[in-house]
């Protein structure tokens, strides 16, 4: 069957929307960082907040929820964690989930360059980018097909970077790690702040605000919104975004807490955007068609999180979330050196919508000399997605002279997919955390059960199968001063999904040692670990629509990473990763000794800022400067195609106007260096070009 449009299929419903809340939003004041954490709330509603307390004020954090899903100071975990906090966030400018973890250690970004569809990043030199799985609160955030959302940093606390396997904590995951994007929730205090962000093709709006609404202070209120209308480096692409999250807090009393997050999300993105290799053809240039070129979603989510300490050392924990996403998803590509071949059509209309809870019931007592801190937890998740799918043919376009179709242009498009695929979680995972003297030993394990199913509806099948899956980890810290900590663990993860059915999980085992210095003399965390990773039944991409398992990956490495505010006019973030990574099994392609495709073997970034104290009229300046080094790649496993490494430079500028009102300038790739992430079957991934945005902002 063949399906002629004009740059949709005239039943499917447009991505549009008005964000009708945003004139009454964002006449309000948004979030007084600096004020927001003196007053924080107790630490058992802290527990249930992911640990965001003091995050607006420094980028060195004390606590981490991620590594055992227990409120735990950093240097008691064994593995380890990376934390980029709100102050970090804003620093930076981060605009994306890329750009928000782009200078830890351990991580890889950006290595699809213009391609804009979905966050892509690995950490310790595997890819999560094709498993669309981030973690928010703690909970699953999935996908399927080319059903993704991504995420809005405006919305988040912080992000805690968990490195290494973990299914014995979170489930299905890659063996490098984890993320997980811990919300802003409201305080128990009035605060706000209202900003204007602009630049070329740049313009946005926002506030993040909240009090507290009774007279007994019991309940409080936070609203966090957005208004976007900006484009990309590259031509013909826009990133526009209504973005809108509201809380409210429940604290009767110290023991127990209830906090409702509702949140919207409207972006109005573009696909990406690839050139030919080898032509020299300019990173700019579009070979697509405007009008069919949209990358269109709304996503609708509701979340509860509450905690009740019931005394003597037991405390009940329960968070869940419920998220409704619908994409529209639109693109031309494959423009080639013959000016009378066809281009490419490819269109996505889906829909999915999830659900997930995990409950936790944590006692903490002592057995003489020993404290015992024993997590008890309950998962339970489910995704299922409806997605249409499409290929097609495009009129040819002349490379070296671009002449459009637009409304003339013919497009038929022919079904590819047509499918439903559903995915449950069930999960019961138990941890013990036994300190006594000097000496911390964790030990966990996870019991997973998953179910899948899909439903072809162009071949008129429905599969399914079933997998169990027990998941374990050990690890033992030493504190040989109050100050520094050594550990070592060993980690196991697992993953699988609607793409994998038929296939076994792949699985992945870890060993890590490690030492954490946070000095006394002044706020800073300094971390350092050596890891072997080992993942097996690894399935890899073999053409561009076919996947396979082709064996296993292995990753040596070395990570290096410190936080530090050197004085309070000075902080530097440095970080080195080194990944020696290889296709140890390959029965498929004959790659095995290879570097695997789009892993760099070092990589490097260095973030310094200092500030020089107003004097008289003068208000603070702020100056900062950022480096990141990504090294030499290969495309693909076979090694055929090596993209050069590159270094990009980044910088933001403050000037306090008055106590309550500062500009901030961020420019990122200062010197619009030009560089190709990735070559990806004859076609170059070119990373972005310079931005230039200036913040004005009013707190309270």
């Amino acid at each position: 069957m063949t399906i002629s449009a004009t740059f949709r299929l005239p039943h499917r419903r447009a991505v549009t929307a008005t964000f009708l809340l945003s004139c009454t939003a964002l006449v309000a004041p948004m979030q007084a960082a600096a004020q927001s954490t003196e007053a924080a709330i107790p630490l058992e509603a802290i527990t249930v907040d992911g640990g965001g307390s003091g995050d607006e004020q420094t980028v060195v954090a004390q606590q981490a929820v991620s590594g055992s899903k227990t409120d735990t100071d950093i240097l008691d975990v064994p593995a380890t964690v990376s934390v980029v906090t709100a102050k970090e966030i804003e620093a930076r400018g981060a605009q994306n989930l890329e750009q928000v973890i782009g200078y830890t250690a351990g991580v890889s970004v950006n290595e699809w360059g213009g391609d804009d569809r979905y966050d892509g990043f690995r950490i310790r030199g595997f890819d999560l980018t094709s498993l669309g799985l981030i973690y928010r609160d703690g909970l699953p955030q999935r996908g399927a097909g080319w059903t993704y959302a991504r995420r809005e940093p405006f919305g988040f606390e912080r992000v805690e970077v968990l490195k290494g396997a973990n299914s014995s904590l979170f489930g299905l995951s890659a063996p490098g790690g984890v993320i997980n994007a811990v919300s802003k929730t409201p305080q128990p205090l009035k605060f706000g702040e209202v900003y204007t962000t602009v630049g070329p093709k740049h313009a946005e709006i926002g506030t993040d605000f909240g009090d507290v609404l009774n007279a007994d202070g019991t309940l409080f209120y936070r609203i966090t919104a957005k208004l976007q209308d900006a484009a990309l480096s590259y031509d013909e692409s826009n990133d526009d975004r209504a973005y809108l999250q509201a809380g409210l807090t429940w604290q009767p009393s110290q023991a127990t807490s209830l906090t409702v997050l509702a949140e919207y999300y409207n972006r109005d993105g573009v696909p990406g955007n690839g050139v030919l290799s080898g032509y020299g053809i300019d990173r700019d240039t579009f070979f697509g068609e405007s009008q069919f070129n949209r990358m269109d979603s709304i996503e609708r989510g509701i979340g509860l999180k509450f905690s009740h300490d019931f005394g003597n050392g037991l405390t009940f924990r329960s968070n869940a979330r419920y998220s409704d996403f619908d994409l529209t998803y639109e693109q031309v590509y494959g423009a080639s050196s013959d000016p009378t071949a066809d281009r490419t059509a490819f269109a996505v209309y889906s829909d999915s919508q999830q659900f997930a809870i995990d409950n936790q019931l944590q006692y903490d007592t002592s057995f003489g000399a020993a404290q015992s801190t024993t997590l008890l937890g309950v998962e339970y998740s489910h995704i299922e997605v409806n997605e249409e799918d499409y290929f097609g043919t495009v009129d040819p376009i002349d490379i070296t002279d671009p002449d459009y179709c637009s409304d003339a242009c013919t497009i038929a498009l022919y079904p590819y997919y047509d499918w439903t695929p559903k995915q449950t979680n069930k999960a019961i995972y138990l941890q013990e955390e036994l300190t006594f003297g000097n000496w911390i030993a964790t030990i966990g394990g996870r019991y997973d059960w998953i179910d899948l199913e899909v439903e072809n509806r162009l071949a008129g099948t429905t599969t399914s199968e079933s997998h169990k899956r027990f998941s374990k980890r050990a690890g033992l810290t030493y504190k040989v001063t109050p100050e520094t900590s050594v550990y070592a663990n060993y980690s196991e993860s697992f993953s699988q999904d609607v793409w994998g059915m038929g296939n076994d999980p792949t699985e992945g085992t870890q060993y890590e040692i490690g030492v954490k210095y946070r000095p006394t003399a002044f706020n800073a965390l300094f971390t350092a670990s050596v890891f072997d990773l080992t993942q097996t039944n690894v399935t890899a991409q073999v053409a561009p629509a076919v996947f396979q398992q082709i064996g296993e990956i292995n990753v040596k490495g070395v990570e290096l990473e410190g936080k530090m505010e050197l004085t309070d006019r000075f902080n530097l973030i440095a970080a080195y990763s080194y990944w020696d990574a290889k296709i140890t099994e390959d029965g498929i392609g004959g790659n095995a000794g290879n570097r695997p495709a789009r892993t760099p073997q070092h990589i490097a970034s260095l973030w310094a800022d200092y500030t020089i104290p107003g004097a008289g009229r003068r208000g603070d300046i702020n100056m900062a400067l950022g480096l990141r080094y990504v090294g030499s790649t290969y495309g693909d496993d076979a090694n055929t195609v090596k993209n050069d490494a590159y270094t990009l430079i980044d910088a933001a500028f403050g000037y306090g106007l008055t106590e309550d009102v500062a500009l901030r300038v961020n420019v990122s790739n200062l010197l619009d260096t030009k560089y190709v992430t990735t070559t990806y079957y004859g076609t170059d991934y070119y990373g972005d070009g310079r931005k230039v945005t200036a913040t004005l902002n009013y707190s309270w």
